[in-house]
């Protein structure tokens, strides 16, 4: 990948300060606590799903991926994605989250991957909804608290190109302190989606999609600590 260059956040006033790992601009006292490029079957067992049946190791590109390849027979208590794919052992309030995402479905307007965090269990957790096109139940950074999805973001774009075949490279800020949420998309200098809430501290993070398919590889989360984990998640 392209070097990209340093960029001192802390001039803006945010407090980031410039760190060049890998492609990521990292906060200080920040360290890499999950990495995961799928490089053989046994990177399933980092996973809890909603439905194991729907996923499996992939490949595409070369590249190994966590691939959700059909629907999963899952609905929660409430209206939110079917598809999800948590990481065992892992509960964080501040992080960053760097991955690369293929979608593998039709196109379509609600056609989507998302990302989920903040994860307490299956009816409270937020996640980022990445579709085509924005509209009230699309492409947006989404609450659920015990009642069905709602959408949260102050910021938003009118959707994103998936295209065909393509790799996109996500960025998922977060910073318990004020609650902010910040999503990227290809372009790290610039969110297509910014929210503030204060809902949940640590939970589970993840992947998956609301009723589409696709992929995702080269995960690497980085934080100033991590809580103690909580197990079954779905059970």
């Amino acid at each position: 990948m392209k070097q990209r260059l340093l960029c001192v956040l802390a001039a803006l006033g945010c407090g980031w300060v410039a760190v060049q790992a890998g492609d990521a601009r990292i906060p200080a006292g920040y360290r890499l606590v999950y990495s995961q490029d799928f490089a053989d079957a046994a990177a399933l067992k980092n996973f809890e799903f909603s439905d194991p049946a729907a996923w499996r190791l992939g490949t595409q590109d070369g590249r190994g991926a966590l691939e959700l390849f059909q629907q999963s027979k899952y609905e929660g208590r409430v209206r939110s994605p079917f598809n999800i794919a948590l990481i065992r052992d892992l509960e964080l309030g501040d992080f960053v989250l760097e991955a690369d995402l293929i979608q593998t479905g039709k196109e379509y307007g609600h056609r989507d991957m998302c990302v989920f965090f903040g994860a307490k269990d299956p009816s409270n957790f937020y996640y980022v909804h990445m579709a085509t096109a924005a509209d009230p139940h699309a492409h947006n950074i989404f609450l659920v608290n015990d009642e069905p999805r709602v959408a949260i973001a102050q910021k938003t774009t009118q959707g994103v190109n998936w295209g065909l075949g393509v790799w996109h490279h996500v960025r998922i800020e977060r910073t318990l302190q004020d609650g902010a949420i910040r999503v990227f998309f290809d372009d790290l200098n610039d969110p297509i989606m910014v929210a503030q809430d204060t809902h949940f501290d640590y939970g589970r993070v993840g992947f998956g999609s609301f009723d589409d398919t696709g992929m995702v590889t080269n995960i690497r989360i980085w934080a100033p600590a991590k809580a103690p984990q909580r197990s079954g998640f779905f059970r």
